[in-house]
């Protein structure tokens, strides 16, 4: 998918910038990701991770403070469009759809074996024809990996969703795509599976719009958290100023 019109660019990399509506109806192969604050901090600083995003087709805007950020400077977002918000509708807008096949990649626990099957049961079809929850560790395993890409393949799944946490999951895609000739389109979709599997609730929409979505996870986890949102992250506000400054430089040496 071509969406080199229909984007702008933050920091090193060029984000999505058209509707929801208008993605669902293009999309039919590439690799999705959608970065939040925190993965553009380790954009600046890990070029495994740098070199994974280069090969995705479409980088989505999943952060409302952001869209607000941005907007503030001139740069307008035409949506906030965040993976746990659209690998759903994808499921959705492709539920009577019988050529579209979905395989679910998860981590420890079963949360993504009940998102699968939450998710068959409201679209009335097994969209979803395979789900596995890999052992811990298993992006760095070759044994596991090798094992769940034959399920992959066996599944005739031509649509995968990894859901693994970053920057393991970007990782993961980028290595073994090419062992997955089947699969048009990869999402790595973050902690999505707990949401649809209903072990994790979003934050109340009031808290989405405002931006405070972040506040609430911190709430939910803030041993967890902490570290994240208040210590690593605020690197993004010294990236933001050398680029509003204009003497921003991609630290892994390619030029805008």
């Amino acid at each position: 998918m071509n969406v080199a019109n229909t984007s702008s660019r933050i920091l090193n990399i060029d984000i999505y910038n058209s509707t929801q509506e208008k993605l669902l109806k293009e999309l039919t192969r590439g690799i999705v990701f959608t970065p939040n604050i925190d993965h553009l901090v380790q954009l600046q600083e890990n070029e495994l991770f740098y070199r994974a995003y280069k090969q995705a087709d479409v980088i989505l805007l999943d952060s409302q403070v952001l869209f607000y950020l941005y907007r503030l400077v001139g740069k307008h977002f035409q949506e906030k469009i965040t993976g746990v918000d659209f690998f759903p509708e994808f499921c959705r807008y492709h539920a009577k759809d019988s050529r579209i096949k979905v395989f679910l990649l998860g981590g420890l626990d079963d949360s993504v074996y009940r998102a699968g099957e939450r998710l068959n049961q409201e679209l009335g079809r097994s969209l979803v024809v395979g789900s596995y929850s890999g052992k811990k560790g298993f992006e760095n395993d070759e044994m596991e990996s090798q094992k769940i890409i034959n399920l992959i393949n066996q599944s005739q799944a031509n649509v995968l969703a990894v859901g693994i946490g970053s920057p393991q999951q970007e990782l993961w895609i980028a290595k073994y795509k090419s062992q997955l000739p089947e699969v048009n389109i990869f999402f790595a979709v973050g902690g999505t599976f707990d949401i649809l599997s209903g072990k994790r609730k979003r934050a109340p929409r009031w808290m989405q719009k405002a931006g405070l979505e972040w506040f609430y996870r911190f709430m939910l986890e803030p041993r967890r958290l902490f570290k994240r949102y208040f210590i690593t992250d605020l690197n993004f506000f010294y990236y933001f100023l050398l680029e509003r400054l204009r003497i921003y430089k991609n630290p892994f040496g390619e030029t805008l």
